[in-house]
């Protein structure tokens, strides 16, 4: 938290030797941290944050990126989504995420679960598909 400007150095060195592939865990920081990451190669994993009250900026900014760089993941056990914020997360509470990233996408959940599962497999390519 409040390293983005180190990270963010960090990160251009790194690009600067080599393309870039990974993901930025629990993006929930500024703007430019996302855009320049994924303007870098890499991901940006959302969780529970995106639906709390006070993640306006980071909604917005959501909605701007390109959604093949677009994750979802639940930083289990902590960062439940909203309605069970406060208490134990799990991947059983990403729907929750979902539904709040498919508003911003003026989509249905079934397109984001879509979309960010394959995301999931382009970025880790020895995952095997079901």
């Amino acid at each position: 938290r409040d390293a983005d400007a180190d990270t963010l150095a960090v990160l251009d060195e790194a690009a600067a030797a080599a393309p870039l592939r990974g993901v930025i865990h629990c993006y929930s920081t500024s703007p430019q941290m996302g855009h320049e990451a994924v303007a870098m190669g890499l991901h940006l994993g959302l969780g529970g944050i995106l639906t709390f009250r006070r993640s306006d900026e980071l909604r917005a900014t959501v909605r701007d990126l390109p959604r093949d760089r677009i994750l979802l993941e639940t930083d289990s056990p902590f960062l439940a989504p909203l309605p069970h914020r406060g208490k134990r997360n799990e991947p059983a509470y990403i729907p929750h995420v979902a539904a709040v990233l498919a508003e911003l996408w003026g989509t249905g959940t079934d397109e984001v679960a879509r979309i960010t599962t394959e995301n999931f497999f382009r970025l880790f390519k020895k995952a095997a598909r079901p």
